[in-house]
């Protein structure tokens, strides 16, 4: 079973990340940042991957601690589901369009992390939200998770839209690179011999 659960607790905050590989895109997600569980949402329903988070963080502070280290402890999750990673496409893209904004992602997960953000947002907040811990959590996601991730924004002029594009395009590109291969599903996705 693809399963994985992460505990994680610092000074900062105090987090329970569950997912499921093979999952429909449950989710179940409360860190006490209403926009930042709507993005959870998102990106469980449209990888297939069952996420449950729990997060209680300095929010007194501001989102930045629970944003950022929720994003450490699902790329952890992910990590340990996978485990060697035999048998999965490995890679992923997937191109989104939602309303005025459009986002492509392309993902490849080699352990190998590394960001490529080419995303603007025309405000600050969306709501109470700091738009730049998007950001944030797709570089804590990435390292953690050991995915080399390029996001860029095609185009877009609403905020909220530009955010969820990029939510969903990454989980769209997620479901595809952790799925099974069924023509190589006892073999690592790799000339190395690892991953």
């Amino acid at each position: 079973m693809r399963k994985a659960q992460i505990a994680r607790k610092t000074a900062e905050t105090d987090i329970t990340v569950e997912i499921n590989l093979d999952g429909t895109g449950a989710y179940d997600n409360r860190t006490g940042v209403g926009f930042f569980d709507h993005m959870l949402d998102q990106l469980a329903r449209h990888s297939l991957i069952d996420i449950s988070v729990r997060a209680t963080g300095d929010l007194h502070i501001d989102d930045h601690h629970t944003v950022e280290d929720v994003g450490i402890a699902l790329g952890q999750a992910l990590t340990k589901a996978l485990g060697d990673k035999r048998g999965i496409r490995r890679y992923g893209h997937f191109v989104l369009a939602m309303d005025d904004a459009q986002m492509a992602c392309a993902l490849d997960l080699s352990g190998r992390p590394f960001l490529v953000w080419n995303v603007e947002f025309p405000t600050q907040k969306i709501g109470t939200f700091d738009t730049e811990l998007v950001r944030e959590f797709f570089q804590a996601l990435s390292t953690h998770g050991g995915i080399t991730l390029h996001l860029d924004r095609v185009h877009g002029f609403n905020s909220h839209h530009i955010a969820e594009a990029g939510f969903k395009a990454v989980a769209r590109a997620l479901r595809m690179a952790v799925e099974t291969d069924p023509r190589m599903a006892d073999t690592l996705p790799s000339t190395k011999g690892m991953l």
